[in-house]
């Protein structure tokens, strides 16, 4: 985390109301420790959607998603250790805009893994047990990513009221909060074909398709503010920097989405609007895609002048995993529904980048983790050198 709610000030000699914390090491574990999960989770999905067949390719890709199921497992713990024994910390994030839309990492991290496990993980625990975990994490991140974008803004508007400061200027990061219903709708049409024929399997790609709506325009509304805030206000501080990478994700992931939603549509819904939804795939994701690249270079951009002013190594650099490997799954849904071996290169290009990023980020932030540095509390953001 970049910012931290004032801790109270207390007299000498009385003791604070509420229980003596506990789990000190827990006291500054926030919500944006999912993206750890949401990283590598990508790299395991993104993997198995190549056109490349690479003996051992896929086997890796599983030993990820493992490993992403487990740092789940393990954060979904930690998390709730860290509600019990420092609430006023995490009441704290609640209200604080900098850290309050990383609770739409929660969403996009469980998400990812029910994903991956109906697209690698059966291989190691069968297609039955794969459908039902797909099943309750979808339900569970679906859930959570409404809630999350409709509390965070209100909370934002009513509670936390962003200012003319540093964290309250817009930055990337507002966007996390309204991209975890993208994550669902893309992911959400891979259940399609295990439900019961008719009215089930139209229910889910439809709604998946209301889904994709939703986070479209609501992405719409918040990018103006992004670019604005860039091209008015300067460079963001250096440690936020890498978090420009965060647009990539609502537009690789749609691109994704409208994908599958073509794949799945012909017998689930009408002729017409099968067909018009592979129109959709390739006539929407194309100029999107485009879009991404540009955004894509942009952002290097930025990320190469920070770390040339002196910008190190920050739990921000997971956000240049997840986004990344949405641009893949939407450089693949593409090479699926044009034929073109440009949108091959390109989803394995990228792939390459992100799995030299994840890697990266990986052992820094193990690093981190051994030295305590990554859970002391948050130092002041200096801002970008003009």
């Amino acid at each position: 985390m970049v910012t931290a709610a004032r801790p109270r000030s207390v007299s000498p000699g009385v003791r604070p109301h509420g229980p003596d914390p506990r789990l000190p090491a827990l006291r500054h574990l926030g919500p944006n420790w999912y993206a750890c999960v949401m990283g590598t989770a990508i790299v395991a999905t993104a993997g198995a959607t190549l056109p490349l067949r690479l003996p051992g390719l896929r086997v890796a890709c599983g030993a990820v998603w493992a490993l992403s199921l487990v740092l789940l497992a393990v954060l979904l713990v930690a998390r709730a250790l860290h509600w019990v024994h420092h609430r006023d910390q995490a009441r704290a994030h609640l209200l604080d805009p900098a850290a309050a839309p990383f609770y739409g990492c929660l969403a996009m991290a469980l998400l990812a893994v029910g994903g991956g496990a109906l697209g690698v993980g059966r291989d190691w625990i069968g297609t039955g047990p794969a459908v039902a975990l797909d099943a309750v994490l979808f339900a569970a991140g679906t859930a959570v990513g409404l809630a999350a974008a409709v509390a965070v803004p209100y909370l934002m508007a009513v509670r936390q009221r962003p200012g003319n400061d540093e964290p309250g200027r817009p930055t990337p990061v507002w966007l996390l909060p309204l991209v975890a219903p993208m994550v669902s709708a893309a992911l959400g049409p891979a259940l399609v074909p295990y439900l019961p024929a008719g009215q089930a399997r139209a229910t889910l790609l439809l709604g998946c398709v209301a889904l994709f709506g939703l986070s479209l325009v609501a992405t719409f509304l918040m990018l103006p503010l992004v670019f604005a805030r860039l091209v008015t206000r300067g460079p963001l501080p250096l440690a936020l920097t890498p978090t420009l990478f965060l647009v990539l994700g609502p537009l690789g992931q749609s691109t994704t989405a409208v994908g599958r939603f073509a794949d799945v549509a012909p017998g689930v819904v009408p002729a017409p609007y099968a067909d018009g939804f592979r129109v959709l795939a390739v006539l929407y994701g194309v100029p999107v895609t485009g879009f991404a690249l540009l955004w894509l270079c942009l952002a290097t951009a930025h990320v190469v002048r920070a770390r040339r002013h002196g910008m190190g190594f920050s739990m921000t650099w997971w956000a240049f995993t997840f986004p990344v490997g949405t641009c893949v799954t939407g450089a693949a849904a593409l090479a699926r529904h044009t034929g073109l071996v440009a949108y091959d290169v390109l989803a394995v290009a990228l792939y390459v980048l992100l799995v030299g990023a994840w890697g990266v980020a990986a052992v820094r932030t193990a690093g981190g983790l051994l030295s305590g540095a990554l859970l002391a509390g948050p130092r002041p953001v200096p801002e970008a050198p003009r």
